[in-house]
């Protein structure tokens, strides 16, 4: 049961940022809340020590932190902010995190390009009515970063503690 719940909170709520971001351009506080809340209630019972806990939290702080001055500068929407905090409690205050955050800015950056390049190209005009496609040709709207925060999040998810502890869990 708990392994299934481990497979199952994380992905879910990355593919349904994802989704919420490119269609409303928003992500919803609830996303962020259940993704540190399961974390608090599961990481224990799989026998994470305390400290270790208190390290996941610490990451998700520091990157709230260096989130909310982006917010605050307009670099960043404040619901990928509090996704990315999020993220980072699950990942963990170790090279994990480094390693998301660089993959996140990667993914981020390249489909900011392919967005800023398709909202010049004439298949933003034939495709501003496609709920899925609206937002990413709307020039008056920012780049729904949701999308490469949940791919990223996606990607790295199989290396986290979690992760390789319900793995080891069904391999044994």
């Amino acid at each position: 049961m708990l392994e299934a719940l481990i497979f199952v909170i994380f992905p879910f709520c990355m593919v349904f940022a994802a989704v919420s971001d490119a269609l409303s351009m928003t992500i919803a506080n609830r996303v962020s809340l259940v993704l540190v809340g399961s974390f608090l209630v599961i990481a224990p019972l799989t026998g994470m020590e305390w400290s270790t806990v208190g390290m996941h939290l610490a990451a998700g702080a520091l990157v709230l932190s260096a989130t909310f001055v982006l917010f605050a500068i307009g670099g960043m929407g404040g619901g990928d902010a509090k996704l990315m905090a999020a993220t980072a409690v699950w990942m963990g205050f170790d090279m994990l995190l480094a390693e998301y955050l660089i993959y996140a800015s990667f993914v981020g950056g390249m489909l900011t390009l392919a967005t800023l390049m398709y909202r010049r190209s004439f298949l933003a005009d034939f495709t501003r009515n496609n709920m899925f496609l609206r937002h990413f040709g709307d020039t008056s709207v920012g780049i729904p970063y949701g999308v490469a925060l949940g791919f990223a999040g996606l990607v790295i998810y199989p290396k986290t503690a979690l992760a390789a502890w319900a793995i080891a869990r069904l391999a044994g």
